[in-house]
């Protein structure tokens, strides 16, 4: 009875640790990342000063934001913020096209900005554009197995606090106004790396302040055309199974790589292992159920 207790007992812990073994090693196995994209059209990060600096209001807009793995594209055409110019609404932008659009897929991701006869306006100056711009487009491409791509490209016309400027991909564009303010302009800032790529068409670095009046004191950055991406990830390669140590014996073959491609010649699964190890402990079992069996009769 002891030597049939002892086999069940041995039966039953094997059946119960298979099961844990097996989900530990599905576990092991991540499943492959498609990458990400962003895209926004306007993005502000600027302070704003009302009646000599008694009242500040940041002004913090973002306009047709999106973000994938899950594809999406927005076209809201303005962007107004409440509660600035008297307690009434502000219309930050307006613009004819105002267009993102982020998508990913096993291939890869990409993202992409379309704005169009856009002007921009901040808080003091309501009847004076910050900037206006003919068309600008940016664009970000990270193929699965390619290098990653950004570009940003400038169509027509761009007029900063009323004055027509040339903007160069080089360097930095500065305009200033007297009695108005100045504005730093960076053109087609572009960046990747091995698996991402980025690029904002405009990035303005703004400081308005009218006639030093401190009626709407304004500082701050403001960007146009801003994406990302990032090229997907091949899923992990699961790590060979080590072989244990020969054993000596001339007669008892080692229990790794052989054993390994014997069970793929004849159709064995992820099973199998738990099979075998099932077996062996059983049989250790019946062995020491026999020697108590004689132990007790002799």
């Amino acid at each position: 009875m002891p030597a049939r207790r002892f086999t069940a007992t041995a039966a039953a812990t094997v059946l119960a640790a298979g099961p844990m073994v097996l989900a530990g090693a599905g576990s092991a196995h991540a499943s492959a990342d498609h990458g990400r994209a962003s895209a926004v059209v306007l993005r502000t990060g600027l302070d704003v000063s009302l009646l000599n600096k008694t009242v500040n209001v940041p002004l913090a807009v973002s306009l047709n934001e999106v973000r994938a793995p899950r594809s999406a594209e927005r076209n809201a055409l303005t962007a107004r913020l409440d509660g600035v110019d008297g307690g009434q609404p502000f219309s930050v932008l307006r613009a004819d096209v105002a267009s993102a659009k982020a998508t990913v897929s096993a291939s890869g991701a990409e993202a992409s900005t379309n704005l169009t006869h856009a002007r921009i306006h901040v808080p003091g100056l309501p009847l004076l554009s910050l900037i206006e711009v003919g068309q600008v487009t940016s664009k970000a491409t990270c193929e699965a197995g390619r290098k990653p791509a950004a570009s940003a490209t400038l169509l027509g016309g761009v007029t900063v606090l009323g004055k027509k400027v040339t903007l160069t991909v080089g360097g930095p564009t500065e305009v200033k106004v007297p009695g108005v303010g100045e504005v730093r302009i960076d053109f087609s800032k572009t960046r990747t790396t091995s698996r991402t790529a980025a690029a904002s068409a405009l990035e303005l670095h703004v400081s308005v302040n009218p006639l030093k009046l401190n009626v709407a004191d304004v500082e701050g950055t403001l960007t146009l055309g801003s994406v990302t991406c990032e090229s997907p990830s091949a899923a992990p390669a699961s790590a060979p199974a080590s072989a244990p140590a020969s054993v000596s014996a001339p007669d008892i073959k080692p229990q790794g790589a052989p054993a390994k491609s014997g069970l793929a010649e004849t159709g064995g699964t992820s099973t199998t292992p738990f099979v075998v190890g099932a077996a062996v402990v059983l049989l250790a079992a019946g062995g020491a159920a026999v020697a108590l069996g004689r132990r007790h009769r002799s």
